[in-house]
């Protein structure tokens, strides 16, 4: 096929449009860029862009080309490639261009490794954590040029690859990317994760980002209390919250204190009272109220001795226990309402196995930990609220508690050390927990440390 065949069709990127003013200016909003010494033609042009796409199947009289080249370098105009009515891909920026876009040539290159290629309805969508613009694919034969890197028709491959490197979906070569360090070093899905949950280019309009509340009117609030365990719970005792503070234990010292234990006495473990008291200061649920906002939903916001977002509370706590003075092996979910444990499954449950294990890569010589807590999330508590950024806030949640869990554990003479993984497939197949709804994002091992 010729190039006399593919079309180029501009539009305004959403939400924007031209107000005329004084002969040969005019104004882009809501960006306020200003167009001066505008020709008849290109005014002429803008008028159009107002009204709908508009199409060129060659290059655009000058003064117009002019015009779009600059529009699209702005991220104020969107850039499609069409075959006669039917659209192949359309360039949707969200901020201006670093260059002016480039003619088409001769191509050679492979996809970035970080480009995410998802399905949005009917199309597909790649997305690049660094670029300024979404690539759209609206044709099946285009992405099979994307993914072979060729195709029948050489003026659309030419023009497909040409914008592909333009807008940084595109590279050189597959080791492009692994030559310096600093994109070496950033897998695919954290560099995107990171750019997709924080505020930057796509911030700029907050309709979907942040605490939304999207779900409100689709879907009831996710309670503050999980649906509890079949089995009877075991009472933990209550600490005297005023023991530990009249002790001399001051903050300061508890803080510079505080190790990363790798190593614990069995032959003294910690005590069903300890790992009450741990739970009962760290983490236990001190009481839940109920906020009726303007009769559309009522929202259980739960207050423990950590902070969260939103007082929403998401995470629960599994304690794994292998050996504890006063309590039998196995794991428990703590109910931290009633402050009391629930067992989940054996020890011996090939599950839970595959949870204990990997912490012996964390412990010397291989050791097993007397009590292991697997941080779970209830991720509905939160994703009902927040769009774009729940799991990130979930993490910073994890950090905090187990901060806490360090300082409480090193007032108390406990050891304790953090994990930085751990077994989703192994939480769920003990606990049976659909991981879409509850899953395991941390994991904080515990015990009497070796003198």
């Amino acid at each position: 096929m010729s190039a006399s065949n593919l079309r180029t069709v501009y539009t305004w990127r959403t939400g924007c449009r031209a107000v005329l003013g004084a002969p040969g200016t005019a104004t882009v909003l809501p960006t306020r860029q200003r167009l001066t010494e505008l020709d008849p033609t290109a005014g002429g042009a803008l008028l159009a862009l107002n009204a709908g796409p508009i199409a060129f199947d060659a290059v655009p009289p000058p003064p117009v080309a002019a015009l779009l080249s600059e529009l699209v370098s702005a991220g104020s105009v969107q850039v499609s490639l069409a075959r006669g009515e039917r659209p192949l891909y359309t360039l949707r920026p969200f901020r201006a261009a670093p260059s002016p876009r480039p003619e088409p040539g001769p191509h050679s290159g492979v996809l970035s490794k970080f480009t995410v290629l998802r399905r949005d309805g009917d199309e597909m969508v790649a997305e690049h954590p660094r670029s300024w613009c979404d690539v759209v694919f609206h044709d099946a034969e285009t992405i099979a040029a994307v993914v072979t890197g060729s195709g029948d028709d050489e003026a659309l491959t030419e023009r497909l690859w040409s914008d592909l490197h333009w807008t940084g979906h595109g590279v050189p070569d597959a080791g492009t990317e692994d030559a310096e360090f600093a994109t070496a070093s950033w897998s695919p899905h954290e560099l995107w994760f990171h750019r997709r949950s924080t505020v930057g280019d796509r911030g700029t309009s907050w309709a979907h980002f942040g605490p939304t509340r999207w779900a409100d009117g689709r879907f009831a609030p996710i309670p503050a209390e999980p649906d509890p365990f079949a089995s009877e719970p075991l009472a933990l005792p209550r600490p005297d919250l005023d023991r530990l503070a009249t002790t001399d234990v001051p903050l300061t010292r508890v803080v510079e204190e505080r190790v990363s234990t790798r190593s614990f006495d069995d032959a003294s473990p910690v005590t069903i009272a300890e790992l009450g008291e741990l739970l009962y200061r760290a983490a236990r649920t001190r009481g839940t109220r109920v906020v009726d906002d303007a009769g559309t939903a009522r929202t259980e916001l739960p207050s423990r001795p950590y902070p969260s977002g939103g007082s929403i509370y998401e995470l629960e706590l599994y304690p794994v226990v292998r050996t504890v003075a006063g309590a039998e092996p196995g794991m428990y979910h703590y109910d931290s309402v009633h402050h009391t444990l629930r067992r989940v499954a054996d020890l011996a449950d090939p599950a839970v196995q595959r949870l204990l294990s990997p912490a012996a890569l964390t412990l010397s010589d291989g050791e097993l930990p007397q009590v292991m807590l697997v941080l779970a999330a209830r991720v509905g508590r939160i994703m009902w609220t927040y769009e774009q950024m729940p799991y990130a806030v979930i993490l910073k949640h994890v950090g905090v508690l187990t901060q806490t869990l360090y300082l409480v554990a090193t007032a108390m003479g406990l050891g304790g050390v953090a994990q930085g993984y751990g077994d989703t497939a192994a939480f769920a197949a003990a606990t049976g927990r659909d991981e879409l709804v509850e899953c395991n994002v941390g994991t904080f091992v515990v015990g009497r440390p070796r003198r």
